[in-house]
């Protein structure tokens, strides 16, 4: 399958179609419980948003992760490219940025990342001015 703009969004099915509805479930029944009785029931409710964090933490620290690795490809990309460091460029640019410049094909790389350093171009705006599309199947 090719990857473009419009299809280029992953749900990690497990963790979104199932941990988080049911994380959110057990969240609403420990307030259930909490309000019947909260003397005796308060402790669920800190289990129930406990839960919420750590589905939520998890996910954020993959993310993270992706990103950091990321730039790093970034930084080899461009020094293939140009026999010089990324830094420069990569200080004008957010981190979003740069994970949406990751899309972009070896042939318009360096020319979306001037483009997007001068105009200011929003994550959303480089995918999508994107004609060659290099697709990322592995991340989460």
């Amino acid at each position: 399958m090719n990857q473009d703009y419009e299809n280029h969004t992953r749900y990690y099915h497990l963790h979104h179609f199932i941990v988080i509805p049911l994380t959110f479930f057990l969240f609403i029944w420990t307030i259930e419980l909490t309000l019947e009785n909260p003397v005796d029931n308060w402790l669920y409710l800190v289990v129930g948003v406990l839960f919420i964090l750590i589905s939520f933490i998890t996910r954020i620290y993959a993310n993270k992760n992706q990103d950091r690795i990321i730039r790093l490809e970034m930084r080899l990309r461009y020094f293939q490219l140009t026999n010089m460091p990324f830094t420069e460029k990569e200080n004008l640019l957010s981190i979003n940025q740069i994970v949406a410049l990751r899309f972009a094909s070896d042939n318009e790389l360096l020319g979306l990342i001037d483009k997007s350093i001068l105009q200011d171009l929003k994550p959303k705006e480089i995918k999508k001015s994107i004609v060659e599309w290099q697709g990322d199947f592995l991340r989460v």
